[in-house]
C-alpha cells in the first residue's frame, strides 16, 4: 500500500494552490493522510476527491469549519500497521518519550506544525514521521512531503521529497 503524507499546506496563505508534484502523488497514492493546517476548506474538498482515501486532522491554524470536519487525533490501521495522525507534539527535545506515552498503542505516529521534516524511533518502536510542508518551507531549505510503502506489517521506502523552488523564493 502506497501513502502519501503531507501537512501544513496553508493554502492560500502561504501558496495560491498545492504544488504539481504533490497533487501526483496523490493521484499516485492509495491513501493520503494529511497531519493539519489546511487553512481553507477548498484544500480538504480538493484531497477528499482527489485521493482514492483521505486520512486527515485539524491543526492549530484551522478555524472553526474544518475543525468541524476533521478530528483533532486519527487512528487508522493500514496495510496491519496503526497508524495516528495528530498536528502539534511540543519540542523536538523528548519527542519519542512523550509521544510513545501519549500513543503506546501506534506503529506510527504522523504530525506536522513545525514544517520541519522529522523520522525517528522512539524507545519501544513508535516511528515519527513529520513530512514538512509542501508550500511553506519556513527554516528549511526546501519544502517536502513524503511517500512511503506499508507491507508485512512495517514500513519501506520512506522517501522525503524536496519540491522544486516556486516564483521567489
Amino acid at each position: 500500500m502506497r501513502l502519501l503524507l503531507t501537512s501544513d499546506t496553508h493554502v492560500p496563505a502561504r501558496a495560491k494552490s498545492l504544488p504539481e508534484a504533490l497533487l501526483a502523488g496523490v493521484g499516485e497514492a492509495d491513501a493520503v493522510i494529511h497531519a493539519g493546517d489546511w487553512t481553507d476548506e477548498a484544500t480538504l474538498d480538493l484531497l477528499r476527491s482527489a485521493a482514492r482515501r483521505l486520512i486527515g486532522v485539524y491543526g492549530n491554524n484551522d478555524g472553526p469549519v474544518l475543525r468541524r470536519r476533521l478530528p483533532e487525533v486519527a487512528h487508522v490501521e493500514l496495510a496491519g500497521v496503526r497508524f495516528g495522525v495528530v498536528h502539534e507534539t511540543g519540542a523536538a527535545a523528548g519527542r519519542e518519550r512523550r509521544c510513545a506515552e501519549r500513543f503506546p498503542d501506534l506503529d506510527v505516529l504522523v504530525f506536522g506544525h513545525s514544517h520541519i521534516p522529522w523520522d525517528s524511533t522512539a524507545p519501544g518502536g513508535l516511528r515519527l514521521l513529520n513530512p514538512g510542508s509542501p508550500t511553506d518551507r519556513r527554516r528549511q531549505p526546501f519544502c517536502t512531503f513524503m511517500t512511503l510503502t506499508v507491507a508485512d506489517g512495517g514500513l519501506e521506502d520512506v522517501t522525503l521529497h524536496r519540491l522544486p523552488p516556486r516564483g521567489g523564493h
